[in-house]
């Protein structure tokens, strides 16, 4: 401003003011009073539009209040302080005052023993606008006020209040040891808050209520002993790249009509639940995560609605997600991983919708709904649980290809009264049955399969009545289709390949119909109890051993059954046409092959024998024969150095040059060849064999079937058998047999018909240090961490130390060193005060394991 001046003040009576009130008495708009270093007792008022700066910087001008009353008023717009250390003289009490009107900028300022406190008396709006509408510079429509770089501590109360129409804006500023709430936004107060620290408060850390709004971005909030954030009424919130840490109860808690918007924040170690959503209040969550909850990561309740897209769940001591009343939640592309008890648990009249999301490592259920809730997933993944979906509710479950992955007990497990619908749905591995229906269930199920379940694959409980199409099911260690006494339902083309029990079996008074049904490659197609009425329509077996299951003739000749497995006959049959793979280009799958650490000589072998089958290949399309070309290999080499990873990839190579039907790998050792008794192995290795018809079996340890100092031994029975498999299948499986490089030739030498069709030897040598230090890097980056300069150097300089003794694990090595560095880098950031962003991903050299001692 034109014709400013600076007012200083000095304790000499001639050359300027004595106090800072009586320079503040001179001074015209837009002056500066320039304050030296030393304490002042003093109330301000500022009456004109001036600027108080301390002269010799920050924290070197300290004001305490003469008398009862904030030590600093403001009573206009466009009033600024500078550097000033300002105590109230209470910490109940105010300690700078902004009232109606008035308009305040704090810049490098602390605030000490007393609350920041902005008022606006204006009617408040009707609180639809955004979180920085109407917000201008101090002097605009209602109140301004605006911190940068300012502290505010030891505060009884709340140390920061602004209520009315208050448009404030924060950066930089720390507000800490509160007895009571950091930041309180009332009526249609505004704030834009960027970086701002609140710590250690025994309230909660933002309060807002009213239709009070807030903008957040890279805020952080830790160790409240109540919510980080509590939003009632109808304030709102949006918050951007923010950390709301240990708080006592909810990291947030949204009630009323609230609102709150969260994008890329994190939410970590909270006493209770993560975000509690509750009456009528609203969330929505993008690139979040929720880690460590105390109770839930997300419970909602009432009327609330929430969707989250992209975030991480992980740990919870409660439900991941709990729902209840008339709720409506969606998650879309989320991870819920580790809850102690279900994944997602709706109840009451709840609605939940899950996309494209994972559900892992659960101590209970994934999927739990009960009372009169719905849920709908599509595309999800229930891994490694209890149970992968409990349906207790009669307006149930649609699941819509998703997979369900390992579960302890069952897969999907329909109760009495409730319903489902799943649609191209798989269950794998199940600990017993894959899908139950219970008795009073009701089940509609659309194309799918259930695959190698530890007990019956499909079990349809008394008086239940499933529709069932298109359904396959692979390998149970029981029945395929279980119909128990008085239970019926309809089955209309389904398929049962490789049963351990009966492919269907039937209880007392049960009147299934199966239409177009098919029964593949088991000991016995049908087991029924006195009194079982069960329909058969248009169905037809194939490879079963006892049939008595009422079939309509074949087209073509009858297929070959065999005697007895032991035989070592592998006919291949609908076993074989599990769903395919997805074609790739060969140029993908060698460029992927490239991308491995280390195997330069496998690389190069690989290479050059894919280009002589695309020779022998051109050679058969133009009518020439084939030169001999055996595709059998023996890797040879130590643990860890990657010989499954490359099996994986042959097989897909040879897929790719269509010289495989299915390219896939099946993995086995001398435990799933081998039987305990005279009889048992023959069959044992045909059947893993069978699995393997259009990819590739790899014998792990194979040189374990040859006894080490001759004599007879089941492991010769296995290889015998191999060796007519092999023949006879010449052109539908590969077999790859690794081990030890030494022990391989023990077990090449075995058996003549092992050496002529063994006759390539690929050689896998050890990873050296920097090899492995690559491997290290590969695993950070895929779990988003980062090695130092010094952490890679110290690494390399471990892997070098270590013996290459015979247990040495190469790449299994190396992650395992990775991961006990992100145990050791975690105990460290837990002891950091404030982590920043760099401290949750670095892995220092701190972070190294111990190197060994010379001997």
């Amino acid at each position: 401003m034109n014709g400013a001046q600076v007012l200083r003040v000095t304790r000499n009576a001639f050359r300027g003011h004595r106090t800072i009130a009586a320079a503040l008495r001179d001074a015209a708009p837009g002056d500066v009073v320039s304050v030296p270093a030393g304490e002042y007792r003093e109330n301000l008022c500022l009456s004109t539009p001036v600027t108080l700066q301390a002269a010799q910087g920050p924290g070197s001008v300290v004001l305490r209040p003469a008398a009862t009353g904030p030590a600093l008023t403001v009573a206009v717009t466009d009033c600024t302080v500078v550097g000033f250390e300002i105590h109230g003289a209470d910490s109940a009490l105010v300690a700078v005052a902004v009232p109606a009107g008035a308009g305040l900028v704090l810049t490098d300022c602390a605030v000490l023993g007393g609350r920041v406190e902005a008022t606006a008396t204006t009617e408040p709006d009707d609180g639809e606008h955004g979180p920085g509408d109407g917000e201008h510079g101090p002097g605009s429509d209602g109140t301004a006020l605006v911190l940068t770089r300012v502290q505010i501590a030891n505060v009884t109360g709340t140390a920061l209040a602004l209520s009315g129409t208050v448009r404030a804006r924060t950066e930089d500023t720390v507000v800490r040891d509160i007895d009571g709430t950091g930041v309180s936004l009332s009526g249609s107060a505004v704030l834009r808050a960027a970086r701002l620290r609140v710590t250690a408060t025994t309230g909660s850390g933002l309060h807002l209520h009213g239709h009070s709004r807030a903008l957040l971005t890279e805020c952080r909030v830790s160790d409240p002993a109540r919510m980080g954030l509590s939003v009632e009424d109808a304030a709102v919130v949006k918050a951007v790249e923010s950390h709301l840490n240990g708080a006592g109860a909810a990291a947030i808690q949204i009630c009323g009509t609230g609102k709150v918007s969260l994008a890329d924040c994190r939410l970590t170690a909270p006493a209770a639940s993560g975000v509690v959503v509750r009456d009528g209040a609203r969330l929505a969550a993008v690139g979040c995560s929720i880690v460590d909850a105390g109770a839930n990561s997300l419970m909602a309740t009432g009327t609330a609605t929430a969707e989250l897209v992209d975030c991480r769940l992980v740990g919870s001591r409660f439900s991941a997600v709990h729902l209840t009343d008339d709720v409506v939640v969606r998650l879309v592309d989320c991870r819920v991983r580790g809850s102690a008890e279900h994944g997602v648990h709706a109840i009451g009249s709840a609605r939940a919708e899950l996309v494209e999301s994972t559900v892992a490592d659960i101590t209970m259920t994934g999927l739990y709904v009960r009372g009169d809730a719905g849920l709908s997933a599509r595309g999800c993944r229930i891994v490694d649980t209890e149970i992968g979906v409990r349906v207790d509710s009669p307006v149930g479950v649609e699941l819509d290809g998703c997979v369900v992955q390992r579960p302890g007990r069952t897969g999907v497990d329909v109760g009495d009264g409730g319903a489902a619908r799943l649609q191209d749905t798989r269950v794998v591995f199940a600990g017993t049955a894959g899908i139950v229906v219970d008795s009073g269930g009701q089940a509609r199920i659309d194309g799918g399969t259930i695959e190698d379940s530890a007990g019956s694959a499909l079990v349809v409980w008394t008086g239940a009545r499933p529709e069932v199409s298109g359904l396959r099911v692979f390998r149970p260690a029981k029945n395929g289709i279980f119909v128990a006494g008085d239970a019926g339902g309809v089955f209309d083309s389904c398929d049962v390949t490789g049963a351990g029990f009966p492919a269907v079996h039937c209880g007392p008074r049960a009147d299934p119909v199966f239409r177009d049904c098919r029964i593949t490659d088991c000991a016995e197609d049908l087991g029924t109890d006195d009194g079982a009425r069960p329909v058969f329509e248009r169905c037809v077996v194939h490879d079963v051993a006892t049939s008595s299951m009422p079939t309509s003739p074949v087209p073509g000749p009858p297929p070959t059954v065999p005697a007895t497995a032991a035989a070592g006959a592998v006919v291949p049959s609908a076993a074989s046409s599990e769903p395919d793979p997805p074609d790739e280009h060969l140029d993908d799958v060698l460029a992927e092959l490239d991308r491995l650490v280390g195997l330069d000589r496998v690389k190069s072998d690989v290479a050059a024998m894919v280009k002589l089958m695309q020779t022998v290949r051109l050679r058969q399309e133009a009518g020439l024969p084939a030169p001999p070309l055996s595709r059998h290999l023996v890797f040879a080499g130590n643990p860890g150095t990657g010989k499954t990873t490359v099996a994986r990839l042959y097989g897909r190579l040879l897929k790719a040059l269509g010289l495989l039907r299915r390219g896939h790998l099946v993995e086995v050792d001398r435990s799933s060849l081998v039987g305990e008794y005279i009889g048992h192995t023959g069959p044992r290795t045909a059947a893993e064999f069978r699995r393997a018809i259009g990819g590739v079996l790899f014998i792990d340890e194979a040189y374990s079937l040859v006894p080490t100092f001759g004599g007879n031994d089941f492991g010769t029975e296995a290889i015998a058998t191999l060796v007519k498999l092999m023949e006879d299948h010449r052109d539908e499986v590969v077999v790859i047999a690794a081990g030890y490089p030494d022990e391989m030739t023990r077990f090449v030498a075995a058996n003549p018909g092992l050496a002529s069709r063994f006759t390539r030897t690929m050689r896998f040598a050890d990873y050296d240090a920097s090899e492995l230090v690559s491997i290290v890097e590969y695993q950070a980056e895929l779990h988003r961490y980062q090695l130092t300069g010094a952490a890679r150097d110290g690494l390399e300089r471990f892997f070098a130390q270590l013996p290459r003794g015979e247990g040495f694990g190469n790449g299994r090595l190396a992650r395992q060193t990775f991961q006990e560095m992100t145990e050791r880098q975690a105990q460290r950031v837990a002891e950091l005060a404030d982590p920043a962003a760099a401290d949750l991903v670095g892995l220092n050299a701190d972070d190294l394991p111990q190197c060994p001692v010379p001997a």
